[in-house]
């Protein structure tokens, strides 16, 4: 079994799972890290881009420890060396969506000047649908910020694409705050419409969202 590659002083010194898997990705960054990783490969500097605030030398810390336990690794292409998630790496997909939705909760309050990147909301998103379901099936699509995230919606399945080639006949162009509450049963279809602007069929979202708001 690999031991865990970290300083003794940054090690909770626990024998349990939960304690050992923090010993790895508990640090600040690491599970964002992770994130942005989840939607594939990605360079240094666009990890660096999308994690706005961190610091150079603390992304090159943060890589290093990752590659050492086995969950990120590089990779030679075209354009140069990429990061990506090993296998073992992506499995905390599955965590990672069960923590996404626990904290949805935590963004009633809003936007309020954070950093948002439609990607990471693209990732979300079939989590927070994961109860929902269609049949037969849903498509449909959320244009945030100029980036379109088409959602498929079926009996067993959720999935969303960002900017796909294709472009569905229903499409809400709304504020991530928006989708988000839409996402979260914050929000009805009909506050979701009046908060943005619907091109094709309102139907089709009031399939999807056939639940009440929360609040």
């Amino acid at each position: 079994m690999d031991k865990v590659k970290r300083a003794p002083h940054r090690s909770y010194g626990q024998f349990c799972g939960l304690a050992r898997a923090l010993d790895v990705i508990g640090d600040r960054w690491n599970l964002l890290i992770v994130r942005d990783l989840l939607c594939g490969p990605m360079r240094y500097n666009e990890l660096k881009t999308s994690l706005a605030g961190i610091a150079t030398n603390l992304l090159a810390d943060r890589l290093r420890v990752l590659e050492e336990n086995g969950i990120v690794e590089r990779q030679l292409a075209g354009t140069g060396v990429h990061y990506a998630l090993t296998p073992r790496g992506a499995e905390l997909r599955e965590p990672m969506e069960a923590l996404g939705r626990w904290g949805a909760p935590l963004l009633a309050t809003g936007r309020n000047g954070d950093a948002f990147q439609p990607r990471w909301l693209a990732q979300a998103l079939p989590a927070l649908l994961r109860d929902a379901t269609a049949d037969p099936a849903l498509e449909f699509g959320f244009d945030i910020d100029g980036a379109l995230i088409v959602v498929h919606l079926g009996k067993k399945y959720a999935r969303a694409d960002l900017d796909p080639a294709h472009r569905p006949d229903t499409i809400l162009t709304a504020t991530p705050d928006t989708v988000v509450g839409l996402a979260t049963g914050a929000l009805t279809v009909d506050q979701a419409l009046a908060a943005g602007h619907l091109q094709g069929n309102a139907q089709i979202l009031h399939k999807a969202f056939p639940r009440p708001a929360t609040v």
